[in-house]
C-alpha cells in the first residue's frame, strides 16, 4: 500500500528518501551536511536530512536505526524510535549516537536512518478508581516467564 507524501528539499543537495526493495517498509533517510560528521564515542550529533515532510494527518513517521549502520558502525538513533508528528513542519533531522569505541565518521549522502510511516490513536484519558483485570493483572518485568 503507498499514499502520496509532500516532501520539500530545504537544500539544493538534499536527497529524496529511497526504499531499498519493492517491499520495504522503512525509507532510507540521507545525510546532507557540508562536510563529514565525526561522532565520538558516547556522542550524540544532530544529522541534517535537508528535507521536510507533509506527512498526512492521522500518521506519524518513526525513525529508526538502519540495520548495517548501527551493526557495523555503532550509529542508531539516540533517542532509539524518533517521533514525526503529522503536524511538524520543519526539517527531519536524526540525533545519531555513537554505541561503540571508536569515533564515526558520517559522510554527506550516507544513508543514516530509516523513516516509516504508521496510523496512530489519539486516546481521551479517562481517569478511573479501578481497572478491569487479566489473568496478568500487575506482573511486570519478567513476570510471564523467559520460555
Amino acid at each position: 500500500m503507498s499514499f502520496s507524501m509532500n516532501i520539500k528539499k530545504l537544500n539544493e543537495n538534499a536527497r529524496i528518501p529511497t526504499y531499498g526493495s519493492k517491499s520495504a517498509a522503512g525509507a532510507d533517510l540521507y545525510a546532507c551536511e557540508a562536510g563529514e560528521v565525526i561522532i565520538e564515542p558516547n556522542q550524540t550529533k544532530l544529522i541534517h536530512t535537508g528535507i521536510a515532510m507533509e506527512i498526512p494527518e492521522g500518521m506519524v513517521g518513526l525513525i529508526y536505526a538502519r540495520s548495517g549502520l548501527a551493526s557495523k558502525k555503532g550509529l542508531a538513533p539516540a533517542n532509539k524510535v524518533g517521533v514525526i508528528d503529522s503536524d511538524y513542519r520543519g526539517e527531519i533531522m536524526v540525533a545519531l549516537h555513537n554505541h561503540g569505541t571508536e569515533a564515526q565518521t558520517v559522510a554527506d549522502g550516507e544513508r543514516i536512518a530509516q523513516i516509516v510511516f504508521a496510523p496512530y490513536y489519539a486516546a481521551d484519558f479517562t481517569v478511573v478508581e479501578e481497572l478491569n483485570d487479566t489473568a496478568r493483572g500487575d506482573g511486570g518485568f519478567g513476570s510471564t516467564g523467559t520460555k
